[in-house]
């Protein structure tokens, strides 16, 4: 598995913390909570989409990409927050068609489940990759 140089990694780091800060004040609903999480969500699908793997193992590469699609899924949840928020950036149709205020949580939850689980795999599949070699 490619490894994040120090610069990426940190970004990968900032990004993780503003996708927390953001979906933590949409509790006390501050207007600005869906740019946080909007900026950090792209920091981190950015970088994590950066790390590649180049060996043999298919389980790694399905791996990576459920990882992908979880770190689409947390894009998602993105704009779906801003889709609570009203008609910002033409987004208030999806807001009307699902009846749901708060639908970005579930696609939250969904992709922090699916990158827990790819994240765990992962490292135990490079492991016995390692003791391979």
């Amino acid at each position: 598995m490619k490894q994040l140089n120090k610069w990426q990694n940190t970004v990968f780091l900032i990004g993780a913390v503003l996708m927390v800060a953001g979906a933590g004040a949409s509790v006390v609903r501050w207007p600005w909570f869906p740019y946080v999480y909007a900026v950090g969500a792209v920091c981190f699908a950015s970088m994590q989409m950066l790390q590649r793997y180049d060996g043999p193992s298919f389980t790694i590469r399905r791996l990576r990409r459920i990882m992908i699609l979880s770190d689409v899924l947390f894009l998602l949840a993105g704009v779906l927050m801003f889709a609570t928020q009203g008609n910002t950036f033409g987004l208030d149709w999806i807001y009307y068609l699902t009846y749901v205020r708060n639908n970005w949580v579930v696609v939250l939850l969904l992709a922090a489940i699916l990158q827990l689980y790819t994240t765990h795999r992962i490292g135990s599949e490079l492991e016995k990759e390692a003791k391979k070699l």
